[in-house]
C-alpha cells in the first residue's frame, strides 16, 4: 500500500510540506508507504478546454509534468493533495495542475488511476481561506468517485512558517488522525478485495444540458 502526498506549494519545504511530513511519518508507523510529489516552481499552462486528450490519450500540453504525473498515479493506492491558501483559495499552481490531470484522465480513459481510490485534501494558511480551499480541492475527488478521508477537524494547519505550523498542535494532531484514517481505509479496502468483493459497476457517462432547443 502506497499513498502519494501531493505538495502543491511553490515552497519545497514550507508549511504545506511540514503538514505532509507529519502525515508521512504517521503512515510509516501504520505500515503504509508514501511519497511526496513536489509540484515545484516551473510555469504551468492552464487547461485549454480543447478536449484533445480524448484523442491523444494524454493532455495536449506536454512541456510540464502533468502527463507524467497521471501515469505515475496508477501505481498508488491513495492520495493526499496539499495546498497553501493564496487569496482565499487553493494556490494557482495546484489548480492549473489538477484541472488538467483530472480532466485528461477522464477523457483519455485513465480515470481508473483515481476512481475508487481514497483521497483527501489538506491546506495550510497563515489565517483565513482554509475551508473555501478545502471545498475547492475536494471537488476533484467527488467528481472522480474517490472516497474522501477525513480527520477529526477540517484538514488544515495554521502558521506563517514551518516552525509556526509545528506549534499548531491541534492542526498537526489532525494530520496524524487523517493519516491513521487513510491507513485504516486502505487496509479495509485490501481486505475486501482479498475477500472477493468487486468494485461497483460502472455506467457510461450521461451528460444532460440544461438549455434545450
Amino acid at each position: 500500500m502506497k499513498v502519494l502526498l501531493f505538495n502543491g506549494s511553490p515552497h519545497k519545504n514550507g508549511c504545506t510540506y511540514t503538514a505532509l511530513e507529519e502525515i508521512a511519518k504517521t503512515l510509516r508507523e501504520e505500515g503504509v508507504d508514501s511519497e511526496i510529489y513536489q509540484i515545484g516552481i516551473k510555469s504551468l499552462t492552464p487547461c485549454r478546454a480543447c478536449n484533445a486528450c480524448a484523442k491523444l490519450g494524454r493532455c495536449v500540453i506536454n512541456d510540464d509534468d502533468v502527463n507524467n504525473f497521471v501515469e505515475k498515479c496508477k501505481d498508488f493506492d491513495g492520495f493526499i493533495f496539499g495546498s497553501p491558501v493564496h487569496y482565499g483559495s487553493a494556490c494557482g499552481g495546484i489548480t492549473a495542475f489538477l484541472d488538467r490531470a483530472f480532466f485528461s484522465a477522464l477523457l483519455s480513459g485513465k480515470m481508473n488511476y483515481f476512481r475508487h481510490k481514497p483521497a483527501s485534501a489538506i491546506v495550510s494558511a497563515r489565517r483565513a481561506g482554509t475551508t473555501a480551499s478545502l471545498d475547492q480541492l475536494n471537488k476533484y475527488m467527488t467528481i472522480s468517485e474517490m472516497p474522501i478521508i477525513s480527520g477529526r477537524y477540517w484538514n488544515m494547519v495554521h502558521g506563517h512558517t514551518p516552525d509556526e505550523v509545528k506549534q499548531d498542535l491541534e492542526g498537526m494532531q489532525n494530520m496524524r488522525i487523517l493519516a491513521r484514517n487513510m491507513a485504516w481505509h486502505l487496509k479495509c479496502q485490501k481486505a475486501g478485495q482479498d475477500a472477493g468483493i468487486e468494485l461497483p459497476k460502472e455506467e457510461e457517462i450521461i451528460l444532460t444540458n440544461f438549455i434545450r432547443e
